[in-house]
């Protein structure tokens, strides 16, 4: 086994094609601008790049002039982007706004069990009592974020009570995979899927908390636990072209470039010695999907929790996607933090 080596340059020159065609993307405030905006903040952290946060301020602006629409648990992902542009900026209405939509998932937010945030897609109770593994990057990790970034136990409190009941309702105990979604009033996951980005959302936001807590917080094992029994499984399912299926354990289902990319964001941050060969495999596979125009390519739309396998693999995976930018840049970007697995040439 060889120690996986990317050169650096390769990847600089990738992030900036995508961060301009995700520049190009007319999006709404909801969760699919707050994933791709959330790549190009971590584009802008190991690029320095000021068109980045030029970009992204006058975009926030603007809509702040329109208003922004009803508060709901996906569209907290935009939080991300608020932390970002206060870190860059200084200007603390973007804390305000960050802070403001904590504010809504501490108070307003629909909950189930022991305060789980219910899956939401509007201002409406769309999902009564199911937690889809979706939440854990929309607002899971955007509150342990802003949780650190100001030192509210709170917040830090609440976001690692989520990452507990996530992964108490969706990591299977035998196969270490997360499954889509559970529904708290039939106690089952609904169709029972190992959906490929679910897998995503999930192993790349509990990689991103693990860096973030230390071995005296109880949860600090706890996570570390099932992202490393999931990256293990994970990587026994990557396909020969170096990707992740859309229903994971099914081969007859496509491969995709979202779920494949958020997979490869944790397994390069985890960054076990004996996964190099996955994750060299991973890379030449993302690659293969990025266009000469920085479009992200075969990623799936958005999908709700199907009835059966054949609905997910029915899918379109046609158009270029707000996440599936995110999540690649979210990739590119972890290959250059870190540095152990990448090849300065």
């Amino acid at each position: 086994m060889r120690k996986f080596e990317c050169n650096e340059n390769e990847v600089k020159e990738l992030i900036d094609r995508v961060v301009r065609r995700t520049m190009n993307m007319d999006f709404t405030w909801n969760w699919s601008c707050g994933v791709a905006y959330y790549g190009i903040c971590k584009a802008w952290e190991v690029t320095g790049n000021q068109e980045y946060i030029d970009f992204l301020v006058k975009w926030v602006d603007e809509y702040l002039e329109l208003g922004l629409p009803p508060m709901m648990v996906n569209a907290c992902a935009m939080g991300h982007t608020m932390l970002t542009l206060y870190e860059a900026t200084d200007d603390s209405k973007y804390l305000d706004l960050a802070l403001l939509k904590a504010e809504y998932l501490r108070k307003d937010a629909i909950r189930f069990g022991s305060g789980v945030f219910q899956h939401t897609v509007s201002s409406k109770n769309d999902f009564p009592e199911q937690a889809w593994a979706d939440t854990l990057f929309m607002a899971a990790y955007f509150l342990l974020r802003l949780g650190f970034k100001i030192d509210n136990k709170a917040y830090i409190e609440d976001a690692l009570n989520q990452f507990y009941w996530h992964e108490e309702y969706l990591q299977d105990t035998k196969t270490n995979l997360f499954y889509h979604a559970w529904d708290n009033v039939r106690q089952d996951h609904l169709s029972a899927i190992y959906w490929g980005r679910a897998n995503a959302w999930a192993a790349y936001t509990m990689a991103q908390a693990y860096k973030m807590l230390n071995p005296f917080m109880p949860m600090w094992m706890q996570i570390g636990g099932a992202l490393g029994d999931q990256l293990s499984a994970l990587v026994r399912l990557q396909s020969e072209n170096g990707l992740w299926r859309t229903v994971l354990t099914d081969e007859t289902s496509y491969e995709e470039t979202s779920a494949s990319a958020g997979i490869a964001a944790a397994l390069t941050t985890y960054a076990h010695p004996l996964h190099q060969n996955y994750m060299a495999k991973a890379y030449e596979g993302i690659l293969a999907n990025i266009d000469e125009e920085g479009s992200v390519r075969n990623v799936s739309a958005g999908t709700a929790v199907m009835y059966s396998v054949d609905d997910y693999k029915v899918i379109s995976k046609k158009r270029v996607q707000g996440w599936g930018q995110g999540l690649t840049l979210a990739y590119l970007v972890a290959l250059l933090q870190n540095r152990e697995v990448v090849s300065k040439i």
